[in-house]
């Protein structure tokens, strides 16, 4: 599915738009901090996907609500669109299980714009956790569990 995505052959690309893609990574950042909704992990906003690793600090469905909610709301503003819906009525969530998933998630979402051709490395993709201007700090690994 990730790579089908990727390709971005059909549907709408909003999140190419900087304004859009912009909105979508502060929004990401906001719900870190001030809100405190989450840490970042590891994030970046794909042309027609975002892909995000958090550790919750609230119920993950009030989250994903929350953030689908405001960025939907800002970006049919920006786009002129009344009515319509923005994001995918579903989303996929995952618990991640130990160190070592962790850091493949991290690599697997950072380098999602390299192994689409968007970038050459991932620090060269502006809109990820990957790029040096990314507005944020890497969250704490949790004390894994066995």
């Amino acid at each position: 599915m990730d790579r089908f995505l990727d390709t971005a052959r059909t549907g709408p690309c909003w999140l190419k738009m900087t304004s859009i893609a912009s909105l979508i990574a502060d929004a990401i950042a906001f719900g870190q901090d001030p809100l405190k909704h989450y840490e970042v992990g590891a994030f970046v906003v794909m042309p027609n996907h975002v892909h995000l690793l958090v550790i919750p600090q609230i119920p993950v469905p009030k989250l994903t609500r929350r953030l689908k909610g405001y960025t939907a709301r800002q970006a049919n503003r920006m786009l002129g669109r009344t009515g319509e819906a923005f994001w995918q009525p579903e989303s996929y969530d995952h618990w991640v299980r130990s160190e070592q998933e962790w850091g493949r998630i991290v690599r697997y979402i950072e380098n999602n714009p390299v192994v689409a051709g968007l970038a050459a490395g991932p620090e060269d993709y502006p809109w990820s956790s990957a790029a040096p201007s990314n507005r944020c700090p890497p969250a704490r690994l949790p004390a894994w569990r066995a």
